[in-house]
């Protein structure tokens, strides 16, 4: 068998450089929802269902009363992981306030990190949980609309399997109250974040 026929095609990689550069030249239409995730372009859920807006809106709202000063509150904006992963999660909260943090966050900068899932789990436990966790975010919250309920993960590092993971996982339900590591003494409840209707099943 020749070179041809074993040889599989080399992906191309993309940076953040190029990225930005390709969306100011016009290559992505504006209605595209797109991250940049470890140098592969990828195209997010798109339209947003009515829940997903909500329950978005309503964990941004509930989190910003939880911290307060010194940290401001980002819905659906970059998060600059590194050369090749700029993802737009659905809430991050930065260490700061905006003026003292004007740019994109990162992860030194980032207190906590969360997505809204209704159709987006899957990717949202596995691909997006990796990713936090191999660019150190120390606090990845889950809020999964279909059964209501937040899943907290923390401490992040390499598995047994030299992957990258969060060892530690916590499930609440809507009834529960989640303290975040930075600041454990005001807990934020569960149901404050979840919008009233429910996703279609």
């Amino acid at each position: 068998m020749s070179a041809l026929q074993t040889d599989r095609p080399k992906l191309r990689t993309w940076t953040r450089a190029e990225y930005h550069r390709a969306a100011e030249l016009g290559v992505f239409a504006p209605s595209e929802r797109l991250e940049l995730l470890e140098g592969t372009i990828v195209e997010k859920m798109s339209p947003q269902s009515d829940p997903h807006a909500a329950g978005v809106s309503l964990a941004g709202e509930a989190l910003r009363e939880i911290f307060g000063r010194g940290y401001h509150v980002r819905e659906e904006k970059p998060l600059v992981l590194s050369d090749l992963s700029e993802p737009e999660p659905d809430i991050v909260v930065v260490k700061g306030t905006l003026r003292q943090t004007p740019r994109h966050p990162t992860p030194e900068n980032t207190a906590l990190v969360m997505e809204v899932s209704e159709s987006s789990l899957a990717s949202d436990r596995t691909a997006k949980a990796s990713l936090y966790a191999k660019h150190g975010i120390p606090e990845y919250w889950i809020l999964n609309l279909r059964r209501r309920e937040l899943e907290i993960r923390r401490d992040p590092g390499l598995t047994g399997d030299n992957e990258y993971a969060y060892r530690f996982l916590q499930v609440l339900t809507e009834d529960g109250e989640a303290a975040p590591l930075e600041t454990p003494d005001r807990p934020v409840r569960v149901l404050d974040m979840l919008p009233s209707e429910l996703p279609d099943v």
